[in-house]
């Protein structure tokens, strides 16, 4: 979350509120809408929908989803698709048990194989994109209908490929370890506390030196007031997940992956020129290409990257199944497209943020959880997350309206 206005403004805390909340709604409005969510489903199932265990699967169940979202939101940025990634982890996923289990590989050997394949079909998606001049979505799409029948093909022989192996399972099911601590810290999970204190405290030297250099520069900022609302309002929601998942088990490998895959994307998107160049071809890639920007280079590189996602995702949902199925994967490229429009991802691209995605991913798996937790039917579910998926695509554009 951040905002731009000015250092000094002028009325009370209320109209600098409501004057950032206008300026930076499209920054904002995500994390208002995850928060109004979970508020209705905590008030609607009575508590259930944030007890611990609820959360800590409800984060679990995100991960898989959240890492495909993340290299979609690069995918649209640089105004692309891809529709084959769903059946692309499944895919993967599939290979992997079959290594695992067929082939006797070790788990330290199968997962950078896996990854490593990933990253060469989204090379290969690229190809007629980039060299061809081939739409995405039918570039994408052929995948999809290849890597849904090479799905069929790997798992018709045994159907369910059922996986034994412990550290693979840990991926998807496993927790971090606990410190040895005893007295108080017993029932309590002290190593993700720490983590959760360790992460507010760097959250909050971050936002504090970028305001610094902001100053020096004379860009604008917020408000202090604001700023301050703004510190404790994400280190409070932080440190409350962080005391929950404390209570229960702490946190899960998956989390732990999710975060760390949230983490390098959003340093290279926002530190790096790498980073730049993907957003100025987005932005306008003709003009990027004049500028000395290979355009075929960017797409390579961020299908490579999305092919690579896609790996990670299938080994996730693997492991947490600890099987693979015929029908894994099925609709996971759309939920993933989703989550990175409800995270924020212009559809006119050049616009979007990693951290978004996380946001994006979240709010799709909180309605697919509170809804299920309050018994409502499928077919209802799938028409609430439809019109959530239409409101963000309406959001998007008007808000580029009203900036011009």
């Amino acid at each position: 979350m951040s905002g731009k206005t000015e250092a000094q403004t002028p009325g009370s805390f209320l109209q600098d509120l409501s004057k950032v909340l206008r300026q930076n709604i499209r920054d904002y409005g995500m994390y208002i809408a995850l928060f109004v969510i979970m508020v209705i489903f905590a008030i609607t199932t009575n508590g259930i929908f944030l007890s611990p265990r609820n959360l800590s699967n409800l984060l679990n169940q995100t991960g898989y989803i959240a890492v495909l979202a993340v290299g979609m939101t690069l995918v649209i940025v640089i105004r692309h698709i891809d529709l084959s990634v769903g059946f692309l982890a499944g895919f993967l996923g599939a290979v992997a048990a079959i290594a695992l289990v067929q082939w006797g590989l070790p788990t330290f050997f199968v997962i950078p194989m896996v990854l490593g394949l990933g990253a060469l079909a989204g090379l290969i998606t690229a190809f007629p994109i980039a060299q061809l001049g081939i739409p995405s979505f039918v570039a994408s799409l052929a995948g999809w209908l290849i890597y849904r029948g090479m799905l069929q093909l790997a798992t018709e022989g045994t159907g369910t490929i059922i996986i034994p192996d412990a550290a693979f399972n840990a991926i998807g099911n496993g927790f971090i370890p606990d410190l040895p601590l005893g007295g108080p810290f017993e029932q309590i999970h002290s190593l993700t506390l720490l983590l959760g204190i360790i992460a507010i405290g760097l959250f909050i030297y971050n936002e504090l030196i970028s305001r610094k250099k902001k100053i020096v520069y004379g860009f604008e900022v917020l408000p202090n007031a604001i700023f301050i609302l703004k510190l404790l309002f994400i280190s409070g929601i932080v440190g409350w997940i962080t005391w929950v998942l404390a209570n229960f088990n702490g946190l899960s490998w998956t989390v732990v992956v999710m975060l760390l895959v949230v983490g390098i994307y959003h340093f290279v998107t926002t530190r790096t020129v790498l980073g730049r160049h993907i957003y100025a071809v987005g932005g306008n890639p003709e003009a990027a290409e004049l500028s000395g920007i290979s355009v075929k280079r960017i797409t390579y590189i961020v299908f490579g990257s999305m092919g690579m996602l896609s790996a990670l995702s299938g080994i996730l949902f693997a492991s947490r199944l600890q099987s693979a199925t015929t029908t894994a994967g099925t609709l996971f490229e759309l939920d993933a497209i989703a989550a990175a429009y409800v995270g924020g991802v212009s559809a006119a691209g050049g616009v979007g943020r990693v951290t978004g995605s996380i946001i994006g991913a979240l709010v799709m798996t909180s309605l697919t959880s509170g809804m299920n937790l309050m018994g409502v039917g499928i077919a209802y579910q799938y028409i609430v997350r439809g019109v959530v998926l239409a409101a963000a695509v309406i959001f998007d554009v008007a808000t580029r309206r009203a900036a011009r």
